[in-house]
């Protein structure tokens, strides 16, 4: 596994991403599983968020759209795996196409750990099909997570 910058792990199909948010487990899990606070921050800079399905229970549907001022909305969509109220998130991502195909299928895995200053927050998201794919989640990742820090700054 190769290291690119501080808080971040990779290799050739897996992202891990580790990020200090100053709040507690519990708030920064809301955000992650209710649809008013997923809006506030699930997207990278320049997209706005909408929710079309947050099911947040084992086996529960989730699906977003994400969308560029003048652009046409991207679909993802997964099931959750494991809901872990509030230490652990673990779902399915897969983007769809304009048909809503499904495409490649991945898995998200997000833990929340209190530490002192707020919450460890660690992303892992693995199986992808290539290099390329994984280095585009890994900048739309650090890009939310920047607006998901951000909002906790400003309470």
């Amino acid at each position: 596994m190769t290291s690119n910058t501080p808080g971040t792990a990779t290799d050739d199909t897996r992202l891990e991403l580790e990020r200090l948010i100053p709040s507690s487990p519990e708030d920064l899990f809301e955000l992650w599983t209710e649809r008013a606070g997923l809006m506030r921050w699930w997207a990278p800079d320049g997209y706005q968020c909408s929710v079309d399905c947050l099911e947040a229970r084992p086996g529960g549907r989730w699906r977003t759209l994400m969308q560029k001022p003048g652009s046409p909305p991207l679909a993802i969509s997964g099931l959750y795996r494991v809901v872990d109220r509030p230490r652990r998130l673990v779902f399915t991502w897969a983007w769809e196409s304009d048909d809503g195909e499904r495409g490649h299928e991945t898995e998200v895995s997000v833990t929340f750990e209190a530490v002192p200053g707020g919450t460890r927050l660690v992303l892992v998201q693995q199986s992808f099909e290539n290099i390329p794919t994984r280095d585009r989640h890994r900048f739309g990742w650090s890009s939310c997570f920047d607006r998901l820090t951000a909002l906790h700054a400003k309470a």
